[in-house]
């Protein structure tokens, strides 16, 4: 097996409330829709897809568990000022928002819950990680 991601699926309560959220609120534009799931390219070969809690117990075979759910995903930038202008669009589209702080690691980061709870961590990474995840520079 290749070591590689093409999707990664997450569960939602709500597509219309999901789309809502990422497609009107952050402007991101989804490959394909229909009632039961949205997917969204967010990088090369990669597609978030956001299911309702109903089709992906159906596709799976098992209905996901409830709570916060034990994963964060990353959206990494290349400054400071980009992370906290990130932070406030989430805010200010209703997500609920921990604020960046500088780390022991070296990097700066915050948090913003998505409609359902799903985490993601905004950040600047210092160093060759932090270097490999940022798209090249036009």
């Amino acid at each position: 097996m290749q070591q590689r991601v093409s999707f990664i699926t997450l569960a939602v309560a709500d597509v219309a409330r999901t789309r809502a959220f990422y497609v009107d609120g952050l402007g991101w534009r989804p490959i394909f829709e229909a009632d039961e799931v949205i997917m969204l390219p967010v990088a090369d070969r990669l597609i978030l897809s956001l299911w309702s809690v109903a089709g992906f117990t159906a596709e799976i075979g098992a209905a996901p568990a409830s709570g916060i759910a034990p994963l964060t995903l990353a959206h990494n930038l290349a400054t400071e000022a980009e992370v906290d202008a990130v932070l406030a669009e989430a805010a200010a589209l209703g997500a609920t928002v921990t604020p960046a702080t500088h780390r022991e690691w070296g990097g700066y980061s915050g948090y913003f819950a998505d409609p359902d709870g799903f985490r993601w961590e905004i950040a600047v990474n210092p160093g060759e990680t932090g270097t490999f995840v940022l798209p090249p520079t036009r």
